[in-house]
């Protein structure tokens, strides 16, 4: 049964790929193109979803993968007003283009027979869209209780993540091998900001979840919430987003010491600025009671910093070919 089932599985394989033969053959311009609107993608989505979240109308459709019982669509609903819909159905489409754009980079690093390791992380791409859609039917269907809205945001900011390391790997030659940039402490070093940034996320996500934006105001089915002291999980919010920065001061620091190429200066640059500014609007948004339109920009904000570490991270690892000179072969001298 199970040599069956082995060679079902490469037939189909083998059909699969015939298929993808008969599209064009991609250009690496193409393939970078296709990548970088999977990391477009993956941050809009966590943005369109705050605006969801901001706007209450996380429960403008109702249930999940319906719009309502019997319909994909919005529909005139009593007790679900327009606006509502609409904007829930939006994000919900949205997921369309996220999928469509992580089936296409499949599609290009297959057709291109790019190495086994570019077409692993193009395969995340489609595997983790239906885990998300999967983890936003339960989240509609637990009513937005604020730990699943946590997870949701989480695994968003691992896909951009994954997505920009992606389009790192496809811009490497196939035929080289892997050569470090900066000496190995560094790169961890980098690699304990991306673990101080995950931690900055989680404390994030538990502000929200405290926070006056529930994702929906029904008065009879109210919106479970996490009950700790708000001002509490802002000040650990904040002293994660300080230790963060702390460790990218001493990383540049460090990388100053050992020389820093440009591509490694100019992503450090950037992240630094968008740190810099995710801290500035997370202040804004305390002073000022924290404004709807301050959060899509604070997630937005969340998306790019998580982005920004990812391309320094992997700028710190490249794949170069060898081309040093090999002696005459001994055949040749005799």
């Amino acid at each position: 049964m199970g040599r069956g089932q082995g060679y079902h599985r490469c037939v189909l394989s083998r059909a699969f790929m015939r298929l993808v033969d008969l599209l064009p053959l991609p250009s690496l311009r193409v393939q970078r193109i296709i990548a970088f609107l999977v990391i477009l993608s993956q941050a809009g989505i966590s943005v369109t979803g705050a605006v969801v979240r901001v706007t209450a109308s996380g429960l403008g459709c109702p249930t999940w993968p319906q719009c309502f019982p019997g319909s994909f669509t919005p529909l005139p609903h009593a007790a679900v007003p327009v606006w509502h819909q609409t904007v829930e159905f939006t994000n919900r489409m949205f997921t369309f283009g996220v999928t469509l754009f992580a089936a296409l980079v499949v599609l290009a690093v297959l057709r291109a027979r790019r190495r086994r390791e570019v077409v692993a992380y193009a395969w995340m791409m489609p595997g983790g869209t239906v885990l998300q859609a999967v983890i936003g039917g339960i989240t509609v269907r637990t009513g937005l209780l604020w730990w699943t809205v946590s997870i949701h945001l989480l695994v968003s900011m691992l896909m951009v993540w994954l997505a920009v390391l992606l389009f790192a790997k496809i811009g490497e030659p196939d035929d080289a091998v892997a050569a470090p940039r900066v000496p190995a402490p560094l790169r961890w070093l980098t690699g304990l900001s991306a673990l101080a940034l995950t931690a900055t996320l989680i404390a994030g996500t538990l502000v929200t979840g405290a926070g006056p934006h529930a994702g929906d105001q029904s008065v009879t089915k109210p919106v479970v919430r996490l009950k700790i002291e708000i001002v509490t999980l802002v000040h650990a919010h904040a002293e994660m987003l300080v230790a963060y920065l702390a460790l990218l001061i001493g990383l540049g620091f460090a990388l100053a010491t050992v020389g820093m190429t440009r591509a490694l200066r100019n992503r450090y640059l950037v992240l630094i600025v968008l740190v810099c500014a995710q801290g500035l609007v997370g202040i804004v948004q305390y002073f000022t009671h924290v404004p709807a339109a301050l959060v899509a920009v604070h997630v937005g904000g969340a998306a790019a910093c998580t982005a920004a570490t990812a391309a320094l991270w992997a700028a710190m690892r490249t794949r170069e070919r060898i081309t040093a000179d090999a002696p005459a072969p001994a055949t040749q001298a005799a």
